[in-house]
């Protein structure tokens, strides 16, 4: 019997290590790998939404960028609407972030907590609450920072390593048959071991737990300090709508100690749905009528075109025309109705351009700034570092139409005189060469 009983705790003890050895090679096997790619992405963005939340940048935001003359003309002249839009932008950016986050939680396997992460982010941004101590104090966040850094800079050294070593292989491959590879071999030997070399101190190696971690807090922190930034939060009575402000004090680090009090109340409110709605345009601008982008080529365009009005040909004329919406094309109609076939007035023509410089000296920037804005979150760019902070405030997605479009008639009419002008006074002075005596003739 006793025999017996010592056979089942040694067959357990066997068991159980060999349960051991299973789970530690599950362990190894749960590295990011390829997946530190994507990491790194995601990574890159939280770095450069922290930068936008930094002092520096919220006092451009405050003194610049909600100041664009483009902006008060055609989005909006009030500051707690312009506060509310790049708020909810950066909310927005965050929220995306903390989704794919949350995705990559589902593969944690210590931290049981950290496959709730989306949830406790929501419940996070509606009241406050932090069960976990995940936000980070100021110094904490910026040492996160520099880590972060490192990961993203050595992920994508790995990359560009491992393209390397493909080439590398593949041209090995075509020269096994020749003699002279010592030194392609001896290249792809040490870009494998540089390889080496970063897959262990990239995000290749790390494992989901700690990579997640680092995530959740970068995320939190992040949050907290938008909503120290902009002071939003609930109330304490009543209803709970956000509210935008950016004082002197909003630019005032976090505490090292406390957080901030406008989070930490039991009041809950949609914060996430709320901000999202603030980014749906209304009715009258661009963005609603889904011509944002196009009036903004349309106007880079036109732009080319009055810094060179006698390079435009015909062709080049009519694909401006081509491009036209139909309610633009009407008001041109009525503008260049009765305006007659003479274009030879040097003075009307100076007073045409210093028009249409000032109209492209606060329209023009928004354009391009739409273009920019568009291509930094194209498909193909979605996980490289943004290079400009451009505010969907600062294009024209919010840009109310009905101005929008007299802005670029009034632009249309001017550069029409003015092409006319220049091809007159070419025309003139043709004439005036072909009237001259040919004195080489003459000799």
């Amino acid at each position: 019997m006793a025999l017996e009983t010592w056979l089942i705790k040694v067959k357990k003890l066997i068991s159980d290590g060999l349960e051991t050895i299973k789970s530690n090679k599950i362990s190894k096997k749960s590295n990011l790998g390829v997946l530190a790619f994507e990491i790194a992405g995601l990574m890159s963005k939280l770095i450069h939404l922290w930068q936008s939340l930094s002092d520096k940048s919220i006092i451009r935001l405050r003194h610049e960028s909600i100041s664009l003359e483009g902006v008060r003309r055609i989005v909006s002249n009030e500051d707690s609407f312009l506060l509310a839009l790049a708020c909810a932008e950066m909310v927005e950016n965050l929220r995306l972030v903390a989704k794919s986050v949350s995705r990559l939680s589902k593969s944690c396997s210590e931290d049981s907590g950290l496959q709730c992460f989306g949830s406790l982010f929501e419940d996070f941004a509606n009241t406050g609450l932090d069960p976990n101590g995940w936000v980070l104090s100021w110094k904490e966040m910026e040492s996160k920072l520099k880590q972060m850094n490192r990961y993203v800079t050595l992920t994508m050294t790995l990359h560009k390593e491992m393209n390397e070593v493909s080439e590398l292989e593949h041209c090995l491959k075509k020269l096994l048959k020749e003699k002279k590879i010592v030194d392609l071999q001896q290249k792809l030997f040490w870009h494998k071991q540089e390889v080496k070399y970063l897959k262990e101190n990239s995000l290749w190696e790390r494992s989901f737990d700690t990579v997640t971690l680092l995530l959740a807090r970068s995320v939190f922190t992040v949050l907290e300090r938008i909503k120290l930034v902009f002071s939003v939060g609930p109330a304490i009575h009543g209803p709970c709508p956000p509210r935008y402000n950016l004082s002197l004090s909003a630019t005032v680090h976090p505490s090292e100690t406390t957080t901030t009090t406008t989070t930490t109340t039991t009041c809950k409110f949609e914060f996430l749905e709320s901000n999202s709605k603030i980014l749906k345009p209304p009715p009258s601008t661009l963005g609603a009528a889904a011509l944002a982008l196009h009036y903004s080529n349309l106007i880079i365009v036109t732009e080319k075109m009055i810094r060179s009005p006698q390079l435009v040909g015909i062709d080049a004329r009519d694909d401006l025309y081509a491009m036209l919406p139909s309610s633009i094309r009407v008001s041109l109609r009525a503008r260049l109705r009765g305006v007659g076939f003479s274009a030879s007035d040097p003075v009307l023509a100076a007073e045409w351009r210093d028009a249409m410089s000032r109209i492209l000296g606060w329209l023009s920037p928004l354009a391009h700034n739409m273009i920019i804005w568009q291509s930094e979150r194209s498909f193909e760019k979605q996980n490289l570092i943004p290079k400009a902070n451009v505010l969907l405030l600062q294009t024209l997605y919010f840009a109310n139409q009905a101005k929008t479009e007299a802005a670029i008639t009034e632009l249309l009419v001017g550069l029409n005189y003015i092409w006319r002008f220049e091809r007159e006074m070419n025309a003139k002075a043709l004439l005036g060469c072909s009237k001259l005596p040919n004195l080489q003739s003459s000799c």
